[in-house]
């Protein structure tokens, strides 16, 4: 765009005809030549006075403007305008003139100073017109690549929205195929919940008759231990004899106490006994969990002390009778006469025999069956969930993004910058990008950068520079700015003076 602005203001037109010299005062423009006609006086350009057109370049300062003397230096604030025919016409303040340096490339201001100056107008013309060129051709190819990265862009943004459609639809597909499945599933899951329910049930009530079954055992067991005398009946004296049935806790049964807990009478039969086994169970120690088998001691002098003998055996004859006898002493041992330990068989704890049992065959077929479609529920959510990240995923280090920086051997990014807005000059707000809000600076504002671009043949970032503190600069060339040419005139300047 700059490279367009630049040619359209450099481009003029060019005469066709025969080369015509058009006369008009020393350092007077051809845009200002009808105020200077010789055959008139001349007025002063700023109108403060009129004097005659002799006095025009006369080498004396007549108007306060100048405008009198374009082509000396007797005005301070003259103005002298170079003609440069084959390059750029230009202006110079008149005090340059015949300063004994050239100026004007055509050498115009030097006319009367002997300096001597060489006409350059037509070799800077002649290098202008070729960089000129070279940024006509760069433009041209910068706007064809722009118009091929459009079409690009195009075709992308439709495959992409080809893509965004599947997968929209793909999500459609799969939040009906979820909420199908939970229908499902919650129709599989209340016929579970009913059969393990009545399982559970069951199982609750054999515990209760199991302890039942148990608690009427040990009330048996218990009766027969209080009944010392076996007459089927348990006394006072005879509850007294189990101290831990005390209630106050003082260390004694009294008569009274044991009267109590009989009901209030001298003694009770096994059909009475179950209303004072409820009070006191809970106390009660039987006598055979309390008894303990003695240890069984060695006397002394049956320990025998081992019989060491080095000497060899004498080779002797042996009865068979002698045999035996030895055979049996072989195999006795001290331990023999010992009572034999007592083995108790390991009890199931109450946890163990209070654990639920397997379901039934019909019941598993129940809990199976839910637990498939408990199963396919979730693998179609989870493919939800997914298909829901690939719609929601945005990437980074995208255009119109954000700006980030990332060491190249490892190390966390740092944002630069996220996308802000266009911030260009207000002919062409395009040529620049401001990105904001980045990583926060120790002690300082957050980073932002302030991205320059420039019509180029290729997109490339050609430098990086942080002119402020936490401000980042970086400019890069793209085809994306780059302008459809127009017409531009690379003929020689100087039409002018033609």
């Amino acid at each position: 765009m700059t490279c367009i602005h630049l040619l359209l203001t450099l481009a003029f037109a060019v005469s066709l005809g025969t080369p015509v010299e058009i006369q008009r005062p020393r350092g007077v423009p051809l845009t200002k030549k009808q105020f200077y006609e010789e055959n008139k006086p001349f007025t002063c350009l700023d109108g403060s006075r009129t004097i005659p057109f002799d006095r025009v370049n006369d080498d004396y300062c007549d108007c306060k403007d100048g405008s009198d003397e374009p082509g000396t230096a007797a005005c301070p604030n003259g103005i002298f305008h170079c003609t440069n025919a084959g390059y750029r016409p230009t202006f110079i303040p008149s005090s340059r003139i015949n300063d004994g340096i050239c100026d004007c490339c055509d050498t115009t201001d030097e006319y009367n100073s002997g300096a001597k100056c060489e006409n350059t107008c037509k070799e800077l013309g002649r290098k202008e017109r070729e960089v000129l060129q070279k940024m006509a051709e760069i433009t041209k190819e910068g706007f064809l690549l722009k118009q091929q990265l459009i079409e690009e862009a195009k075709k992308g943004q439709q495959e992409k929205q080809v893509k965004m459609t599947d997968m929209q639809e793909n999500k459609k597909q799969l939040e009906e195929k979820v909420e199908a499945l939970r229908t499902v599933k919650e129709t599989a899951e209340q016929p579970e919940k009913e059969a393990k329910e009545r399982h559970l049930k069951a199982w609750e009530e054999q515990k209760a008759a199991i302890r039942l079954e148990k608690d009427k055992a040990k009330m048996a067991e218990a009766f027969l231990e209080l009944d010392d005398n076996a007459d089927g009946f348990v006394s006072v004296s005879e509850l007294q004899s189990h101290a831990e049935l005390d209630p106050d806790a003082d260390g004694t049964l009294t008569e009274t106490e044991a009267q109590g807990l009989l009901g209030g009478t001298e003694k009770v039969d096994t059909s009475t006994f179950e209303s004072v086994w409820t009070n006191i169970k809970e106390k009660y120690h039987s006598e055979s969990q309390s008894e303990e088998p003695a240890p069984v001691e060695t006397p002394p002098d049956e320990v025998k002390e081992p019989v060491v003998d080095n000497e060899p055996y004498p080779e002797e004859d042996v009865s068979e009778e002698e045999e035996e006898d030895d055979d049996e002493e072989d195999d006795y041992h001290e331990d023999d006469d010992k009572a034999p330990p007592t083995v108790r068989t390991p009890e199931k704890s109450q946890e163990d025999e209070e654990a639920m049992p397997p379901y039934d065959a019909d019941t598993q077929v129940l809990i199976d069956a839910a637990q498939k479609t408990r199963d396919d529920f979730e693998e179609a959510e989870k493919a939800l969930r997914e298909m829901d990240d690939q719609i929601r995923y945005i990437y980074r280090l995208c255009p119109f993004n954000r700006v980030s920086q990332k060491p190249k051997y490892g190390g966390s990014e740092t944002n630069l910058g996220s996308w802000g807005s266009w911030s260009g000059p207000e002919n062409n707000k395009y040529l620049m990008m401001k990105y904001e809000q980045g990583t926060g600076c120790w002690q300082g504002p957050n980073r932002s950068t302030t991205v320059k671009l420039t019509c180029g043949k290729e997109t490339v970032v050609t430098s990086t520079s942080e002119p402020s503190r936490c401000e980042y600069l970086m400019e890069f060339t793209t085809p994306a700015v780059c302008q459809e040419p127009t017409n531009i005139d690379l003929s020689p300047h100087g039409h002018e003076e033609l």
